[in-house]
């Protein structure tokens, strides 16, 4: 069989450059291959019912006279074990802006966050995911500082455009021009920024680049990574003529690091970003066993958004019912907030335009901004959403009390935790954080409204008082989630049908993968109570069920009834059929 490595190389260079670069890969594999051979990949992905990741900053809380890192390894080692499986570390590494996703060098941690030592001390205690930011990297780093003096070794190092060529046809995801001139020791160049004057394209073009590349992802790996998560993967190769996004070269530059990973740690995963339409986000998953084993579900925010401000859950049951993986191999990864906003463009085709300019309409009115892209027309509209989930799904302005605003709050979130998938929870959506607004205004940057850095003394100080608004969301999150850990019904590979019922329910039959446990997960998205009815033959015929997280029990005979709280969350096991 001929080696899946070089030939990924051979499609990506051509078959003449193929053999060297490949050895040089090789050379790079021997180096990183522990002397223990890991054992191979299964059918199935190491995961289970118990996974839930944390996403987090590295200096998302300070402490005084303590790196960054090791504050933040203490908090969650004291505050989060047995509620998270993992931590998601946005970049650490030294950057110039985007709050980290400008990067300087891809191989040293920020000297402001702590070093190696720290993130491997946080990996004792949580998996981790890293964070490769490999589509561009900082206007001020020493690549691109070399590149532009005309240094031989990165002269090819990143995206440059001769002339004047149509770019009408690529696609941008934020309004700002593509391409950016810098003065270097040969003059002018018009260097490809996709996403910042400050952010320069990395040219994959060149093999030297994938080669230093992919000695980055193997550093990851080495100091602890499980997950690594693709930043921006979609634009990685540029073809003029074309969009420049999802390109073939880009799905054959995922699948030679999965090659690699399947040689040196199969046991480490990939996991796409790629906030695009849901057809050509699942894209990423290849065959089930070429690309990424996780793809985030970016049409999940929006839909989940969009039934709660209209108190209408029939979109997303639609959509969720037509959810598919092409293999066992593979899985959603859940989420509905980030360090970014919410991203609207994965809801086109799903939800009207009407529908999404209402997601606009509420954010704005509840204290949010809004990102816009450029279109190939010249036009803009609407990108991201920028505004904190909780302020999202409730009107700070509206006069409620802070119980009605938690429940509605974790209704959302319990619809991510039940459906198929491993669970990515942000650190503001974990302990309720409202909008900074203050934040945004002063640095000119809407994403900061959702990216608020703590003392730490403050948010302990916050969860420990009771009836906090903090200490709600916390308590009530951390309930679903040991609920959720303990059910193999939850379980990434279990079964999953989404039912048909009322427009306020959002209903779906999860199943363990040995068929044994049978839970029904209602979420209510009206702010009145009601009863719902399903009948015995949805329910695959049981009769018996326990609310796992009241204790309540109903008895069905040709219909369960089961009476629903404003913004109520029941999951109800069943019993077994005799």
């Amino acid at each position: 069989m001929k080696d899946p490595i070089g030939q990924h190389v051979e499609r990506l260079y051509g078959k003449e450059a193929a053999p060297r670069i490949t050895e040089t890969l090789r050379a790079l594999i021997r180096h990183h291959t522990p002397a223990q051979p890991a054992a191979p990949r299964g059918e199935t992905l190491p995961l289970s019912e118990r996974e839930a990741l944390l996403i987090a900053y590295g200096d998302q809380l300070r402490e005084p006279g303590e790196p960054p890192l090791r504050t933040l390894a203490r908090f969650c080692e004291r505050r989060l074990r047995g509620v998270v499986s993992g931590v998601h570390l946005l970049p650490f590494y030294p950057y110039t802006s985007d709050d980290g996703f400008s990067v300087t060098d891809h191989f040293r941690i920020d000297p402001e966050l702590g070093g190696w030592a720290d993130v491997r001390r946080l990996g004792k205690s949580f998996d981790l995911m890293f964070d490769a930011v490999f589509n561009h990297m900082s206007a001020q780093s020493e690549w691109f500082h070399r590149f532009l003096a005309g240094d031989p070794e990165f002269a090819d190092f990143f995206v440059t455009v001769e002339g004047n060529p149509n770019l009408s046809q690529v696609v941008r995801p934020r309004a700002l021009p593509l391409l950016t001139r810098f003065h270097g020791a040969s003059g002018e160049k018009q260097v490809w920024t996709t996403f910042s004057a400050d952010q320069v394209d990395l040219n994959f073009r060149n093999p030297s680049v994938l080669v230093k590349i992919l000695e980055a992802l193997l550093l990851y790996v080495a100091n602890g990574a499980k997950f690594i998560r693709l930043d921006a993967i979609a634009y990685l190769w540029k073809d003029i003529g074309t969009t420049c996004i999802h390109l073939p070269e880009t799905h054959r530059v995922i699948r030679l690091m999965r090659a690699v990973l399947d040689e040196v740690a199969p046991h480490v995963m990939l996991i796409t970003e790629t906030n695009v339409p849901h057809k050509d986000n699942v894209s990423y998953f290849g065959d089930g066993h070429n690309e990424a084993q996780l793809v985030y579900n970016f049409a999940l925010p929006p839909l989940v958004l969009h039934s709660l401000l209209t108190a209408d859950a029939s979109k997303l049951t639609r959509w969720a019912q037509s959810l598919e993986l092409p293999s066992r191999a593979v899985t959603f990864f859940n989420f509905l907030a980030s360090h970014d906003g919410i991203g609207v463009n994965p809801a086109r085709g799903i939800l009207s335009d009407a529908e999404i300019q209402n997601l606009v309409d509420r954010t704005q009115a509840q204290g949010g901004f809004i990102s816009h892209k450029h279109n190939p027309d010249g036009s803009k509209s609407p990108y991201e959403l920028n505004i904190t989930w909780f302020d999202a799904v409730s009107d700070p302005n509206a006069p409620e009390e802070d119980a009605l605003r938690v429940q509605r709050f974790l209704v959302s979130q319990a619809i991510m935790l039940a459906l198929a998938g491993v669970p990515g929870i942000y650190f503001h959506s974990l302990f309720g954080s409202r909008n900074d607004r203050e934040g945004a205004l002063a640095s000119n940057i809407h994403r900061r409204i959702n990216r608020q850095k703590f003392a730490l003394a403050e948010l302990e100080t916050e969860l420990d008082a009771a009836g906090s608004l903090r200490s709600l969301v916390f308590a009530g999150y951390r309930r679903l989630l040991g609920v959720r850990r303990e059910h193999a019904a939850f379980h990434p590979a279990g079964g999953q049908r989404v039912l048909e019922s009322s427009p306020k329910l959002f209903a779906v039959l999860r199943t363990s993968p040995d068929g044994t446990e049978t839970i029904l997960c209602l979420h209510h998205v009206g702010a009145e109570p009601r009863e719902t009815v399903l009948p015995v033959a949805d329910l695959e015929f049981h009769t018996d069920w326990i609310d796992l997280l009241t204790g309540d029990t109903f008895h069905a005979n040709e219909a369960l009834h089961v009476p629903l709280a404003p913004f109520a969350v029941r999951w109800l096991q069943a019993k077994p059929v005799d």
